[in-house]
């Protein structure tokens, strides 16, 4: 499995990817997380609002910072 954080570097970002961090810990899971942060990678998903994650290709949130227990749904 493959987690990519779309987003600049803005403070929602960063709380997402602590958040995916953090449920990563819980879960247990090996996870490949990259994070994107130049702006026409990030365009090129179709996404216009930060912070988004991306799970194996396909786009599961964007414009929002999930919670630990919203993203443990997501990896499981």
């Amino acid at each position: 499995m493959k987690i990519e954080i779309l987003g600049t570097g803005c403070p929602n970002c960063i709380r997402l990817e602590q958040n995916i961090i953090q449920a990563l810990e819980q879960t247990e899971k090996k996870v490949d997380v990259i994070k994107i942060t130049d702006v026409q990678e990030i365009m090129s998903y179709g996404i216009m609002s930060t912070p988004a994650i991306v799970i194996d290709g396909e786009v599961k949130s964007y414009g929002r910072v999930n919670s630990v227990e919203e993203i443990k749904r997501m990896i499981d």
